[in-house]
């Protein structure tokens, strides 16, 4: 079985392993405060030039996100996303269950326009009884979205003066991040990403790493006790130094980079594949995640041999569904899918 359903079923890039088994016997104080975490800490805030970022170790993408939404809103306050947004569609109600609402708004290919934060806002704050009513109080968005979409840097900038303009933070799940940074097309770096957000990840479980999400703070107003919700929200690792190490190797010559351009280019040809195969997408992905639209007959026979994810009913006879690339694809399992779907189609 060759798996194209997700971008995390290998466990680590060799050079991250190593470097954890090459350090498995040294001791080290625990909570990610040891000098591999420091070390991480200091090349992510140099890769963002932020110098005064606060930098924190997490262990995944979902607790992650409900700890750092938890973290900023207080209790009568709710955090506005897509509606397609991973908040809403795919964390069990994590979100709410931490006391906040996720108040999903339209989007348009997977991303939530300015304008429609925008109007929301306004009405919110326009109406008299609005205190009977969730205060938004931070724009959640994910880069790359659901759909594999991107944002540019004009849109990041135009949320962001919607935050600045009703008091709200700006949060973007980065758990693939490193996909969307190497993507064509894509204006959008870390420097950027640390001026604009209030807070992002730059996701490891997804992008090379046996597991974990650092988590950069740019708003000062959000730093004072974070490391207390990382607790008492379950993610602290008490051997925090496996997820320094992991960082420090990832950022070191810019790993985390590569890897994400490997990925984009195996994304390239797997795109190629399908159309070439004579088959449309149901979204303009530039980056990692391909949604081609595939006849029920032709998935069936495919998923003999290739694992994928099931996104949504396209028609009566098709489906969409989702294929990943990662930084582990090689070219054998590109080769693989490209023999096969001929035969299947036939």
């Amino acid at each position: 079985m060759i798996r194209f359903d997700s971008d995390y079923t290998q466990g680590a890039h060799p050079r991250i392993l190593d470097a954890l088994v090459r350090t498995n016997m040294e001791q080290t104080c625990a909570y990610a405060e040891d000098g591999y975490s420091e070390e991480a800490r200091a090349l992510i805030r140099n890769a963002c030039e932020a110098p005064d970022a606060d930098v924190h170790f997490l262990v995944g993408g979902t607790g992650t996100n409900t700890t750092v939404i938890a973290a900023a809103l207080r209790p009568w306050e709710g955090v506005i996303c897509p509606e397609t947004g991973h908040i809403n569609v795919h964390e069990s109600g994590a979100i709410e269950s931490s006391g906040h609402k996720v108040v999903a708004l339209p989007q348009r290919d997977g991303k939530l326009p300015a304008e429609t934060a925008e109007q929301f806002c306004a009405a919110y704050h326009a109406d008299g009884t609005k205190e009977h009513m969730v205060k938004p109080g931070m724009i959640y968005i994910s880069q790359p979205t659901e759909v594999g979409t991107l944002y540019s840097a004009a849109e990041l900038t135009a949320l962001k003066a919607v935050c600045e303009r009703y008091g709200m933070f700006l949060f973007v799940d980065g758990a693939r991040l490193g996909y969307g940074l190497a993507a064509d097309g894509s204006d959008v770096t870390l420097p950027l990403l640390a001026k604009t957000a209030d807070a992002f990840t730059v996701g490891g479980t997804k992008v090379g790493a046996l597991f974990g999400e650092a988590v950069v703070i740019s708003n000062a107003a959000m730093k004072p006790g974070f490391r207390y919700m990382i607790k008492q929200r379950g993610n602290m690792l008490a051997k925090g130094r496996l997820l320094g190490v992991q960082f420090r190797e990832m950022f070191l010559d810019g790993l985390y980079f590569e890897m994400g351009a490997h990925a984009i280019e195996a994304a390239r040809r797997l795109k190629k594949i399908f159309a070439d195969a004579g088959y449309p997408f149901a979204a303009d992905s530039p980056t990692n995640q391909q949604f081609p639209i595939l006849p029920d007959a032709v998935l069936e026979k495919l998923s003999t041999d290739f694992a994928y994810s099931y996104w949504n009913r396209y028609d009566e006879n098709s489906s969409v569904v989702r294929f990943c690339t990662s930084w582990a694809t090689t070219d054998e399992e590109l080769d693989a899918l490209e023999a096969a779907l001929p035969t299947l189609a036939g």
